[in-house]
């Protein structure tokens, strides 16, 4: 049942075959799944585009897929265009999902070269077909991993993306991972340190837990900032702590910090300066600790003069997609 009585746009379908993925070590497929809304009355031609990053166990077909007692992104953008709260874009919601349950959308010989494939494979798809986006005409938001996302893109790529928008992203890797690897390790001793173990019983239960969850996203989060392509390492998987004691592996663990967006701003942050619009917000009651990162990141960057829009709201870091109808309406005015 829709939320909105107006006019309905259309989600389209396009299949991506990528290079960039091929050779990934965990077997997954490389054909991925865009679904693209189109605004009613508009065929795309001439309008921005945004992508969407969704968070981790989620896939882009996620947010355009039914959903209950609310709204899924499609239906909220009927909504927000119809009644003029936003200018006509198209949203593309690209299919990420990994054998290890989600994506940090960076390039890794575990994962797949997925920094690539959205700013080119993907991109070049959709705007090809819809005549959308272009040069400073490109928006990137996600919340969670998928915010992360959005802030690294924004950082590395500000040639590609001119707005961009991070809803809860990781940032302040101390407060988010550290409470994290105990959990991980007492899950991994019952298979005696081994991940392809712990992996494999993972993979033939018929029914997942939280705690399943939370071990499989430290060891996706291994996977993009520390991967092992040693071939004598499952999937190319490690940890940055000791088994038997949980301390740091410094190099390892440095490996991580690099592409924490509070670290990485510290060099980067001017390349968020260049872009049209950015937008970056948490709950205060974030469960997983972002706040404190979120903050030290909103301060760095109003020490630098880089004009943002930051806010903090009563929440936490589940069901907040509510949270898009202030970053869509902002990103869409940014790139009209």
């Amino acid at each position: 049942m829709r939320r909105t009585s107006h006019p309905a746009g259309t989600v389209h379908r396009l299949m991506v075959e990528s290079q960039a993925l091929k050779g990934n070590l965990l077997g997954d497929p490389t054909t991925r799944i865009v679904d693209v809304y189109v605004p009613h009355g508009h065929d795309g031609r001439d309008l921005p585009l945004l992508v969407d990053l969704v968070g981790y166990t989620a896939g882009g077909p996620a947010h355009t897929a039914w959903k209950a007692f609310g709204e899924n992104v499609p239906e909220r953008l009927d909504r927000l265009i119809g009644e003029g709260k936003m200018a006509p874009v198209v949203v593309a919601f690209p299919d990420c999902f990994s054998r290890l349950g989600g994506n940090q959308y960076v390039n890794s010989p575990v994962l797949g070269n997925w920094e690539d494939f959205l700013t080119t494979e993907m991109l070049a798809a959709v705007e090809q077909k819809f005549g959308c986006g272009g040069s400073g005409r490109r928006g990137v938001f996600g919340k969670s991993s998928g915010g992360f996302g959005a802030l690294i893109h924004a950082m590395r790529h500000p040639d590609i993306w001119s707005a961009a928008a991070s809803h809860s992203g990781d940032a302040g890797f101390e407060n988010l991972y550290l409470p994290e690897f105990p959990n991980t390790l007492r899950a991994l001793a019952k298979f005696n340190y081994s991940i392809e173990a712990w992996m494999s019983a993972f993979e033939a239960k018929p029914k997942l837990d939280g705690k399943d969850t939370m071990v499989l996203m430290i060891l996706a989060q291994a996977a993009s900032f520390d991967p092992d392509p040693n071939p004598e390492t499952f999937l190319g998987l490690r940890l940055p702590v000791t088994n038997d004691t949980c301390e740091l592996i410094e190099d390892r663990w440095a490996n991580w910090l690099k592409w924490d967006p509070v670290r990485m701003a510290e060099t980067q942050a001017a390349a968020i300066g260049t872009l049209k619009g950015f937008y970056l917000e948490c709950g205060t009651d974030d469960q997983y600790n972002i706040l404190y990162g979120t903050r030290r990141l909103h301060r760095l960057l109003d020490q630098q003069g880089i004009v943002h829009r930051y806010e903090e709201f009563p929440d936490n870091h589940s069901g907040v997609d509510y949270r898009m109808d202030l970053s869509l309406p902002y990103l869409a005015a940014a790139l009209s």
